[in-house]
């Protein structure tokens, strides 16, 4: 039976193995904990290989996993033991590649932790529900980009952040007029 390619995961860990950003398509791993225990040996099976230049594909416990180093950053993609590889490594580097345009090139955990809420939009724009939507990092960081500065957008569908500058914009008129 043909379907379309899935993803399982993508995660953004830290050198260390510790979550940045992660979000889960799959119901392989049903609690938090499993999730975290995947996490720490998909890093500790990966941490020794130089995947700093182009991305390493990995099978793991009965998943493919396409991954790639950057500072003290490292992204994942997880597919099922039967996905393209090609398509997981696409949907790899149009993540990277976004997270390199919205960070400025400043791809590290400090960077990444204080636009956060960028990052989470751009693994929406990618993948929803398991199926990828878009790969190409620039498309993805341009629509992250109008999403965090459309003040207009109603209150329920903007971030936390984003609802913040809007009420902060909007004291700021009304304290001005």
């Amino acid at each position: 039976m043909e379907s379309c390619p899935s993803i399982k995961n993508i995660l953004l860990l830290d050198s260390e193995g510790k979550r940045v950003a992660v979000k889960y398509y799959s119901d392989e791993w049903p609690t938090n904990s499993a999730k975290e225990s995947f996490e720490k040996a998909v890093f500790s099976k990966t941490q020794k290989s130089n995947a700093r230049t182009e991305a390493e594909i990995a099978m793991f416990e009965n998943n493919i996993v396409v991954y790639k180093f950057v500072q003290d950053l490292h992204f994942f993609v997880t597919g099922g033991e039967y996905e393209n590889e090609l398509i997981l490594a696409t949907a790899l580097q149009g993540f990277f590649d976004a997270v390199g345009l919205l960070l400025r090139g400043h791809v590290e955990k400090k960077e990444a932790l204080e636009n956060l809420d960028l990052i989470l939009l751009c693994l929406d724009e990618i993948v929803d529900g398991g199926i990828v939507l878009e790969t190409d990092g620039n498309v993805i960081a341009g629509k992250v980009a109008t999403q965090s500065i459309d003040s207009s957008a109603p209150l329920s569908e903007q971030t936390i952040s984003q609802a913040l500058a809007t009420a902060r914009e909007h004291l700021t008129r009304s304290l001005l007029t």
